[in-house]
């Protein structure tokens, strides 16, 4: 049974009472014992505890003499849970629901440790790493001070059940900084491979990152907290294990822009910056300059990778190979029977239907990933590893947002494409633990792939028009239409947005109000009289619609604030001079990027992009 449907109790592994002193011994254990009346978890509140549940990085010994192998039950300590269906526990519900301090907040390894191999050697030192899925690896804490840029209210509050005036703690920055590390946590780094630009990789792995523990929050459900930048680990090749302010303030609100996008993606939960100097060739030209050095914790369902299970084939381990399938399948497939002899078709089926969804949703924004690789594209289809991305601005199917792209293979008119190939090199990784008539349906499954993305791609460009119903002049309409933004340059988001702002009957008179910029530019097409006059017939077949219900639907849809890479340019900036005030105002603006906000209309981000932005790149540097 889950705990959390236990009612409410505290959990101690063996070995507590040698750790905790002064602890009454009645009240150690698993008890649902009462006192006085009410819920035993209120009676611990009156219950002095010392602060034991951070540990510094540098106590290695500590840690590691938790890690055995067949550990189990050791890395959970003082969790508190609650029981919502008990009336009786409704008080002690309320009072628990968000953490106020980290006191009784743990994370654990356990889920991972217990199941998969861990690498034997336990130096932090880059090297081949083989038959194993993790290596034990340390956070490397900043020398300076740290402080806190930002942090994301709602992954605190709705994900890792913290109250937010736990962020403004000593123990908050710690961790999140890799300063300290949770008691009964074993931070890992995890080992994969992957196609980077379309050619075998070999071995690359988390080079800057470590997975600090999985946290089971109030409703049941398992979270991966990793921190990117938090020093070397044994996949760090020649990299110095660090990120930079830029790099961070742009994944850190580009994650939390995509979730409110209602794209699936990984989440950012904190930033942190510190004054260390980190070195870095942004355009790998040469001029390496200093940049800080900072840190940002992200949360994620899983951060498993096709790159995660290339390297096992790769290196013909196939025992572990099955062994990981089965535990990804096990915990983040519900759909897929375990136990099913052509699970691992079920499986890839899901995966394929899944990376069509989120490439066409990509699509449906304008958002260009920038470095597609297989080591990049998560097994459960959600956005990950923000790097040089970019939300298109002029429509242009060619937009590269990645500098280091020489070769243009990523650019946003071939991300469809790029999807295909990193299914088939999935598909190559699971081959040798099919039979051939699994291969030969897998194939098949594979080749259905351009179908489900044609099909969802149509789906959400005619929703963004405000199309219902089904007519067979609509694939036309929508190519029609980005042909004119392609030819007039015409801004992405801000076409759709003032189309959907815009009247049926302003429209029809082509008198296109000032305010209506994105759109005032295509009007100058020729052919622009054309695609209206198309448009207005197809939207008088919309049954029972009105004018008003057609743009209050485009406008749930069609987003007027993305983050373009000047917004997050000009953040950038200002961060760099410790000024994080645009940081949090792009936090607020993106939460809701449906609606218009008064600020962001002044801060001009649903104007024209500005004349100094004309030339700015990103690249791999980070």
């Amino acid at each position: 049974m889950h705990p959390w449907k236990t009612g409410c109790h505290l959990e101690m592994p063996q070995g507590a009472r040698r750790t905790i002193t002064n602890f009454p011994s009645a009240y150690l254990g698993r008890s649902r014992t009462r006192s006085s009346g009410f819920p035993f978890c209120c009676l611990i509140r009156r219950l002095q505890f010392p602060r034991l549940l951070l540990l510094g990085v540098t106590c290695h010994a500590v840690v590691c003499s938790l890690w055995r192998p067949g550990l189990e039950g050791s890395a959970s300590l003082l969790r508190l849970y609650s029981n919502k269906s008990n009336p009786e526990q409704g008080y002690c519900e309320r009072e628990v629901r968000l953490a106020s301090s980290l006191d009784f907040w743990t994370l654990s390894s356990e889920n991972l440790i217990a199941v998969l191999p861990i690498d034997p050697v336990k130096e932090n030192y880059v090297r081949k790493v083989k038959n194993c899925v993790f290596s034990i690896a340390f956070p490397t804490p900043f020398k300076s001070r740290v402080h806190l840029v930002a942090v994301s209210k709602q992954v605190l509050e709705d994900i890792l059940d913290l109250d937010l005036s736990v962020s403004e703690t000593d123990d908050f920055i710690q961790l999140v900084s890799g300063e300290k590390i949770v008691l009964g946590s074993i931070p890992l780094a995890h080992r994969y491979g992957g196609h980077q630009f379309g050619i075998w990789a070999d071995q690359l792995g988390d080079g800057r990152a470590h997975l600090i523990g999985i946290y089971m929050n109030r409703q049941g459900e398992k979270w991966e907290l990793q921190l990117k930048g938090s020093g070397k680990t044994p996949y760090s090749r020649n990299g110095d294990g660090r990120a930079v302010l830029r790099s961070s303030v742009r994944e850190f609100l580009c994650s939390e822009a995509m979730h409110y996008l209602r794209i699936p993606t990984s989440r950012a939960a904190s930033l942190v910056v510190s004054d260390d100097a980190v070195w870095r060739d942004q355009f790998y030209n040469g001029n390496a300059v200093k940049e800080r050095g900072a840190v940002v914790l992200r949360v994620a369902k899983s951060w498993f990778r096709i790159g995660s299970l290339e390297i096992l084939a790769h290196y013909g381990e196939l025992d572990l190979l099955r062994m990981l399938l089965d535990f990804i399948i096990q915990e983040h497939f519900p759909s897929v029977d375990v136990k099913e002899p052509n699970r691992y078709l079920d499986f890839f089926s899901t995966v394929v239907s899944e990376t069509a969804q989120l490439i066409a949703l990509w699509m449906s924004v304008g958002f260009a990933h920038g470095v597609c690789n297989t080591d990049n594209f998560s097994l459960l289809s959600i956005t990950i590893d923000y790097g040089p991305f970019g939300f298109m601005e002029a429509y242009n199917p060619d937009f590269v947002p990645n500098t280091s792209d020489d070769e243009r293979r990523y650019k946003i008119g071939n991300q469809a494409n790029i999807g295909m190939f990193n299914l088939n090199k999935l598909l190559q990784a699971l081959n040798p633990l099919l039979d051939p008539r699994q291969k030969q349906l897998a194939a098949q499954i594979l080749e259905g792939y351009p179908i489900l993305y044609d099909t969802r791609f149509r789906e959400l460009f005619k929703a963004k028009l405000g199309l219902l119903g089904k007519s067979k002049g609509d694939d036309d309409l929508i190519a029609f239409l980005l042909h004119l933004m392609e030819k007039t340059e015409a801004d992405f988001t801000m076409t759709f947005r003032q189309l959907s702002e815009i009247t049926q009957s302003q429209l029809q008179e082509l008198s296109i109000p000032q305010q209506f910029w994105a759109l005032r530019m295509i009007s100058k097409h020729k052919l622009f009289p054309a695609w209206v006059s198309q448009y207005l017939l197809r939207l008088k077949s919309n049954m029972n619609d009105s004018d008003f219900e057609r743009r209050k639907r485009m406008t749930n849809v069609n987003p007027r604030y993305v983050l373009k890479n000047w917004m997050a340019e000009s953040a950038v900036q200002k961060a760099e001079r410790n000024d994080f005030s645009e940081v949090h105002l792009l936090q607020q603006v993106l939460r809701r990027p449906f609606q218009k906000h008064s600020a962001a209309e002044t801060a001009g981000y649903s104007s024209p992009t500005p004349s100094w932005a004309k030339d700015l790149r990103v690249s791999c540097s980070s």
